[in-house]
């Protein structure tokens, strides 16, 4: 019983400490953290606009602009790559580096793998296919994941 206790009562200072109702007195933290926040998202934005041509993302706060990052945001690709770095599967510049001299027909090749799914190129973990993905999407993502350069 000592221990359902102990439980309720950390729990209860746990969700004070990270929620809780806000008193006149926070208000001078608030524009405390509001000031370093943006701050911070200035520093931020500058990295972004360096990095925006390499990664597809618009200058002003990450979001995807080219169709193909559109495309890959919207679907479930990210869980096993990134545009740097090998996660489960490849990094997205690691294709492109292996890919560079393929031309379309690479194109096609990595468009339905992408649909169709496939495995042994990149070890021995297979990648899902994506059969609901349009082969026109597939060619956008890819040429997308093709332009990416390794950082």
């Amino acid at each position: 019983m000592k221990k359902a206790f102990i439980v309720l009562g950390v729990s209860l200072v746990f969700l004070a400490a990270c929620g809780g109702s806000k008193t006149g007195n926070d208000s001078q933290a608030d524009s405390t953290a509001g000031a370093n926040k943006t701050a911070v998202s200035t520093d931020a934005n500058a990295a972004n606009d360096t990095a925006a041509s390499h990664n597809g993302t618009d200058k002003a706060g990450g979001t995807p602009s080219a169709p193909g990052a559109q495309l890959i945001a919207k679907s479930d690709c990210s869980t096993c790559h990134k545009e740097q770095v090998k996660v489960v599967g490849p990094a997205f510049a690691d294709v492109a580096d292996k890919y560079k001299s393929g031309g379309d027909a690479i194109v096609d090749t990595l468009a339905n793998k992408v649909i169709n799914g496939g495995s042994g190129h990149w070890g021995t973990t297979p990648m899902a296919g994506h059969p609901t993905l349009s082969k026109d999407d597939a060619k956008t993502m890819v040429k997308y994941i093709l332009s990416i350069k390794k950082q």
